[in-house]
């Protein structure tokens, strides 16, 4: 379901294999640096502009969110949920914790 674009713009899409991709990716930093008490600045960079990024351009009232909605809305969670790993050193979740699958 791709909205249509002007100009040169390409088309909207959220693409859930991708964004699964990006998810795990994110989710083997989070575990490797847990703990560390330096981040790599480029790394910071990163998980700082995604966590905000995909919610700002997914919240234009024109992209086509995902159905259903909640999925949507637990994408943008977990990305929180990540970046707070990230910065933090640890997550909100009592251990044994199992991420699943979104």
């Amino acid at each position: 379901m791709a909205a249509s674009s002007s100009g040169c713009a390409p088309p909207l899409e959220w693409d859930r294999a991708a964004f699964s991709r990006l998810e795990q990716a994110m989710r083997a930093a989070c575990s490797r640096c847990q703990g560390q008490d330096l981040l790599e600045r480029w790394m910071a960079d990163g998980f700082h502009y995604v966590s905000r990024f995909v919610r700002d351009w997914t919240s234009h009232p024109n992209f086509p969110r995902p159905e259903p909605l909640s999925y949507h809305h637990d994408c943008l969670e977990r990305l929180d949920d990540l970046a707070d790993w990230f910065f933090h050193g640890s997550h909100n979740y009592q251990d044994p914790h199992v991420w699943r699958d979104l």
